[in-house]
């Protein structure tokens, strides 16, 4: 957590000379509380392709800093996502991340790999479209047109369909026996996205045609007729929504990741005009959240305890990942790998970005915190149960309680490794 300006200042004075600058790439100034993810973001590029074009071996910035952003690579990839068919996974994806890449929903994704989950890994291939289909044109027999009659023309009657949680446009349009085109035109809609919620015309049923009484020369016999079925009005099942009160930190692309919805999404259902969103505020989420928690490995978290309680004492090292001085993503980084799982030296938003929300925390999951000596994640801990964690803190390696007012007031999430 601490941080001098000597370092800072000549970290930024080296890294400034990286960059030359061509015709294929764009630089960026990095300013206060930036953080790699947050620019990868804004360039709809990602923290690996950075760090590569930078030279980067670490997610560590300073202000004032100047970044390489490579267009070129983010123009291939525009490029293929048009052409290709298939996408490997990298470290850190997840489907509405790859969903929202193609201009595809979730369900989609699933239906066309067959997922029965959300949970995918590292190296996997997605088919990321839909699989032609060619169709053999007929040429319909002409029928001789009697003069005396005329096809009657009838006006087409539509129904309405409400979008529920999984579908998309080919699967509504089967449904009701029309094709995406059609159901697009009736709709007036320019695009494929459709969110939980929304109301689509579709065309109606087609009621089976009476053929014509024959002539009676007799006048038929007078009879009550039967009284006709009362009208029974369908109801439509309206997708199940919870509340979810936005909390420090959160973004709009936070909580639509974590209930599987693309950003336009999700403000669709809240009718929001902008990506604003402030703390208390209530926001409409689907019922069920649809990321599966991923359990708990009880021996490995045991052993990371284990490990991390055998280091209370050991100093505070700024960039420290030994037992000779730590910080605080050191020390998960060593401690981590001490019990057994192979991950990688990443700052405090590095490992942020490589673990899963939890409600119910347990022994063994990672505590985050924000704006503590800088904005944004900036500190985290291994909860050990009991509002206590051990951590990496100023005085060294320590056992804190979540309770104290300092942790209460910059307590983020609770949440799991991979």
């Amino acid at each position: 957590m601490k941080k001098t300006i000597v370092r800072a200042l000549s970290t930024a004075a080296l890294l400034s000379t990286v960059y030359a600058g061509t015709a294929l790439a764009d630089t960026y100034k990095v300013e206060k509380g930036d953080t790699l993810s947050e620019i990868a973001g804004k360039y709809d590029t990602t923290v690996n392709e950075i760090k590569t074009a930078n030279g980067l071996k670490s997610d560590f910035l300073s202000v004032n800093q100047m970044l390489k952003i490579n267009v070129a690579s983010k123009m291939t990839q525009l490029t293929k996502s048009t052409t290709t068919t298939t996408y490997t996974v990298v470290n850190g994806d997840a489907l509405i991340k790859i969903a929202n890449r193609y201009h595809v929903t979730v369900g989609e994704l699933k239906q066309w790999n067959n997922l029965d989950s959300t949970i995918i890994y590292v190296g996997q291939k997605l088919k990321v479209s839909a699989s032609k289909q060619t169709t053999t044109k007929t040429t319909p027999v002409k029928k001789p047109v009697t003069p005396a009659t005329r096809p009657q023309t009838t006006t087409a009657t539509t129904g309405v369909y409400t979008v529920q949680s999984g579908d998309y446009l080919g699967k509504i349009a089967g449904k009701h026996e029309t094709t995406v085109p059609n159901l697009k035109a009736l709709n007036k809609l320019k695009s494929d996205m459709i969110y939980v919620g929304q109301k689509l015309k579709v065309p109606a049923k087609k009621a089976a045609s009476t053929p014509a009484k024959p002539a009676t020369p007799n006048p038929p016999v007078k009879t009550t007729p039967p009284k006709a079925p009362a009208k029974i009005t369908p109801v439509v099942k309206q997708p199940e929504t919870k509340e979810y009160i936005v909390k420090s930190g959160d973004t709009l692309g936070r909580i639509a990741g974590k209930y599987q919805l693309s950003v336009q999404e999700l403000k669709e259902l809240n009718q929001l005009s902008s990506d604003r969103i402030y703390v208390g505020q209530k926001l409409k989420v689907p019922g069920t959240q649809t990321q599966a928690e991923p359990t708990v490995d009880t021996e490995l978290t045991a052993k990371m305890i284990v490990s991390a309680k055998k280091l209370i004492g050991i100093p505070y090292v700024w960039g420290g990942s030994t037992p000779s001085g730590f910080d605080c993503s050191g020390f998960i980084y060593y401690v981590a790998n001490q019990a057994g799982m192979e991950i990688g030296r990443y700052s405090a938003e590095g490992y942020y970005d490589r673990t899963y929300y939890v409600d119910t925390p347990k022994a063994g999951d990672i505590v985050f915190f924000e704006n503590t000596y800088k904005r944004g994640i900036s500190h985290l801990g291994i909860y050990l149960g009991n509002n206590q964690f051990i951590h990496a803190n100023d005085s060294g390696v320590m056992i804190s309680n979540l309770q104290g007012a300092y942790y209460q007031a910059h307590f983020e999430s609770f949440k799991r490794f991979y």
